[in-house]
Parts: structure tokens; sequence; C-alpha cells
């Protein structure tokens, strides 16, 4: 009885061990397939003439048993540029593991372990496959890859630092997608960047190209700081630095000052909040204190849901067009009040226009930018391309506690126009609060739409009314000249008085004169409209 038994969980054994290898049979194959879908690849970033990319978890281990295959291109009639900024596979023997580059007419590889590899290959193509695959290791990075058009053959990987060139200027192009390849900078764009910082990141921080897109960066290397400042700008980190013998700067177009504001006059918000302090005063935190360079806290919306019932905005009216090139940001500046925007989008307007969102310049989707971390420390954006604009919002996403802001806009004048009508408009602001120690103080979202009609209407009035003026003068004067011939004792003398020239040159003055009209209506505007005027002869 016992053997027999034995003999049934003998059986059992082998059915259990029959189940499982047929498991195995019908499922390995699916778990291989699915690693071979590319489950192998990282960070892609592609562009029309540019990109990068990397092995999946680069620059750690790659792992086992995985497939990468991607193929970029460039435009047509362009041949492709390919650097590698890092290769480390275990694989001596390339059986396994390796990287490969396969294009229509030729193939370059297998590389691996510790095989020669060049720096840069250019192909006689715009199209080629990147395959990598990996088998079973302990070990190796993988790989980093960025690539361009022979467009710009002083193309560099995202890992190259300013340490590594000796010349004191020069200019290199940067591909898309460097901006989250790990490693550091140290510095910002005012002081420079440490020698050891990534090139192109650090070109990302200070704003000078995009890291959808990439760009040309013209850098100098100047004598080291024996201490860098570290700040977020434009999603990049960039950390405090000790001393170095030297630092890098990148050229500028000189647009990126301080575009001054005039807090009471240019900036208005969808609400604000006030409250009454211990000692009884109320504390607001009003539109007007939302300039970056002023102490003090910021301002701050009513309302401190994060399910507003509409969206809360901060609007700067620059008095005219203007070119912006970033913003600057804080969140409350107070230690009591731990209130920041964590992020925002951008809307802007000119004069008898519809406010437009700033899209990003590859899904042309609305761009949220990356704001503050904390209410004390600033965070520079910058807007590639740049808002062309006399109007702009900034309108929170996300915040933490409360929506608090200050801000600065940088930027510069535009060329001046030609047109001869300027008009400017200000409107007098709604204000209603409830009573209690939290107050809110809303305000209707201004249209500032100019009616179309508006100009050529006034234009039309103006012009009659000027004419209708010009006859009634030279009528008068034709009768008066008729009475002076019927006067025989009229004498040259009293032709030529002070009176009779004032009435012959009723608008003798100076060519440009600037009228102003006022309406006094719920809107308040007020527009000035410049006149070419031409002396009248009588």
């Amino acid at each position: 009885m016992v053997a027999g038994a034995r003999g049934g969980c003998a059986q059992a054994g082998a059915v259990r061990r029959g189940l499982l290898a047929l498991l195995l049979a019908v499922f390995a194959p699916l778990w291989l397939q699915a690693e071979e879908l590319g489950d192998g690849c990282g960070h892609i970033v592609t562009y029309k003439d540019s990109g990068t990319m990397t092995s999946k978890n680069y620059p750690w281990t790659y792992p086992n048993h995985t497939v990468c295959e991607k193929t970029i291109t460039v435009p047509k009639g362009k041949r492709l540029i390919l650097r590698l900024g890092d290769l480390d596979i275990e694989s001596q023997t390339c059986a396994s593991d390796y990287l490969l580059f396969t294009s229509s007419s030729d193939q370059y590889g297998p590389y691996c372990g510790s095989m020669t590899m060049p720096k840069e290959l250019l192909l006689n193509t715009n199209e080629v496959t990147v395959r990598f695959e990996s088998g079973s290791h302990t070990s190796g990075r993988g790989f980093l890859l960025t690539y361009a058009s022979s467009d710009h053959p002083d193309l560099i990987t995202c890992l190259d630092r300013a340490n590594h060139y000796l010349k004191t200027e020069y200019s290199k192009f940067c591909p898309a997608g460097c901006r989250d390849v790990p490693g550091d900078i140290s510095g910002n764009v005012v002081d420079g960047y440490r020698d050891t910082s990534l090139l192109c990141k650090a070109a990302i921080h200070a704003g000078v190209i995009a890291d959808e897109v990439g760009g040309q960066i013209s850098v100098f290397l100047r004598k080291g700081l024996s201490r860098y400042e570290g700040i977020l700008a434009n999603g990049v980190l960039s950390r405090d630095g000790s001393l170095s013998d030297k630092r890098f700067l990148f050229t500028s177009n000189g647009c990126s000052g301080s575009l001054s504001l005039e807090p009471d006059r240019q900036i208005r918000a969808s609400s604000s909040w006030e409250w009454i302090n211990e000692t009884g005063d109320q504390v607001r935190w009003s539109p007007g204190q939302a300039r970056l360079q002023d102490q003090g806290p910021s301002w701050a919306s009513g309302d401190r849901s994060k399910n507003h019932k509409q969206r809360e905005w901060l609007r700067i009216d620059l008095g005219e067009k203007k070119k912006i090139t970033g913003i600057r940001t804080t969140g409350s500046t107070q230690s009591d009040f731990d209130f920041y925007v964590k992020s925002f989008v951008m809307n802007f307007r000119n004069n008898n226009s519809k406010w437009k969102t700033y899209k990003g310049i590859v899904n042309n989707e609305e761009k949220v930018f990356q704001g503050n971390s904390n209410f004390r420390d600033p965070v520079r954006n910058n807007f590639i391309p740049p808002i062309v604009a006399r109007y702009v919002r900034v309108i929170p996403q996300t915040w933490h506690q409360r929506i608090a802001l200050k801000v600065e806009l940088l930027g510069c004048q535009v060329a001046p126009s030609n047109d001869s009508l300027v008009w400017h408009k200000t409107s007098v602001n709604t204000v209603g609060s409830t009573k209690g120690e939290d107050k809110t103080i809303s305000k209707p979202i201004p249209s500032e739409e100019m009616p179309k009609g508006l100009n050529i209407t006034t234009i039309v009035i103006l012009l009659v009314l000027f004419f209708v003026l010009a006859a009634g003068v030279a009528i008068f004067a034709v009768l008066r000249k008729k009475k002076k011939k019927g006067n025989p004792y009229g004498s040259s003398k009293t032709q030529k008085t002070d009176c009779w020239k004032q009435i012959k040159y009723p608008f003798a003055r100076h060519q440009s004169a600037e009228f102003t009209i006022s309406y006094n209506n719920e809107k308040e505007m007020t527009q000035k409209l410049d006149l070419i005027t031409s002396d009248i002869a009588g």
C-alpha cells in the first residue's frame, strides 16, 4: 500500500512538471515578443533635424533580454550625422549584446564591449535604423546617441562639457532632448556657469535654446568664480558650485532686460485676497504688489480652493507692444504664508485682437510652464519663440495652499510701427467684497476688446468736423474781404492787425497735434489719436 502511494505521488509530480513545461512553452515566446517591441529603449527626443536617444535606464545598468529598435531621419537631401556620447555594453563578442546601425545600403557595427567605435559617423543617407539588443549580463550603462543633419557639422552630444574644449570662444550645435539627460550644471545665465557643467543642458537653463528643438550656441570662457549660485530655470535645476579656474557664458541677443511695470495702472487680477490681522489692520494682497522687485507680500487670489469656478489670472499691460523673452516668478515671499504657484500657462494679445494661448513648438498644444517649488526662490522661464504683445496673462494651473505670485517680465522694445493711430486705454476696477475676517476682492474680467468700427467712425467724424470748420473760416474770410473793399476809410494798418492774423491762420501750430477723447461710461475708456494736420491758407 505504501508503494502504491509513492507511485501515485510520483505520477502527480510528473503531471505537475509537464504542466509547467507546457506553460513555459506557451508563454515564453509571448514574453520574448513583448520585449522585442522596444522595451529596451530609454530617453528619446526627436525633431526635424536633430535628436537624442539612450538605452533603457541610462546611465544605470540596462535590463537583460531587451531590444530597442528605432528609425531616425533628417530632411531629404541631407546626410545624417551620428555621434556617440557613451557606449558601455558588457559583451565582448557582440553575439547577444550589441549596437547596430543599418541603412538601405550600408551597415555600421555591431559595436560592443571594448571595441573601438568612431565618435562620429557621417552617413550617405538621411535615414538609419538603430538597433540595441541585450542578453544576460551583470553590468553596462548601454548607450547615449545624438544625431543631426549635415547642416550641423559642429554637432556635440548632451554629455559634452565646457572643459572639453580649449578655445576661449567657440560655437557648437546642441541636439534636441538634452534637458533630461543625467548630469549636473552649476551657475546661472547672469554670472556664468562652472566649466565642468554640461554645455547643452546649461544652454537650456540659460534660455539660449529650447529642449524640444535644440539649436546653435556661442560660448566664451572667462576667469572662474569662487562660488556659483544655482537656480531653477526652464525645467533645469542648476546647483550651487564651488571655486573653479574657468567659467563660461553664452552670447546674448540683448533682449533679456527687465520690462518696467507700474503696479497701480498696469497690473490687474481676477480677484484679490484681504484679511484682518490680530491688531485689526486690513492686510491686502492686491495685484499692485505683484512686482518681483517690490518688498512685502505678493498678489494672492481670493479663492484658495483647488477647484475654482473660473480660472484665476494676473494680467499685465505693458502700455505698448513689446518683445517678451521670459518671465521670473516667486511665491508669497513671506515665511508665514507658504503660498506659491507650481505651474502656469500664458495668454497674450494686442489691441483689437483676442486672447491667444502660448503653445509648444513641436506639438502645438498649450504649454504648461514649471513654476515655483517654494514661497521664496525665484524661477525663470524663457519664451522660445518670444511673445510679441502688449497684454499678457499668467494663468495658474496648480499651486500650494493658495495662488500667490510675484512676476518680472524680461524682454525689449520692438521696432516702432508707422501707424498714425495710437490707442491707449484704461478701465476702472469694479471692487466688491463681503464682511468678515477673510475677504475676497473680485473684479470682472475686462474684455478690453476695442469695437472694430471705432477707429473708422472716429476718424470720419473728426474729418467732417475739420472740413466744416475750415469751410466756415473760408466763408468768413471772404465776407470780411468784401466788407473791407466797401469801406473807403479802411487803412492797410488796420488790415494787418494781430486780430486779423489770428482769424487768417486759425490752425497755425505744430504739424503734429494730439487730441484726447474721453468717454464717461462704465469702461471709462481714454483714447489718444495722433492726427497730422497742415496749415490752412486764408
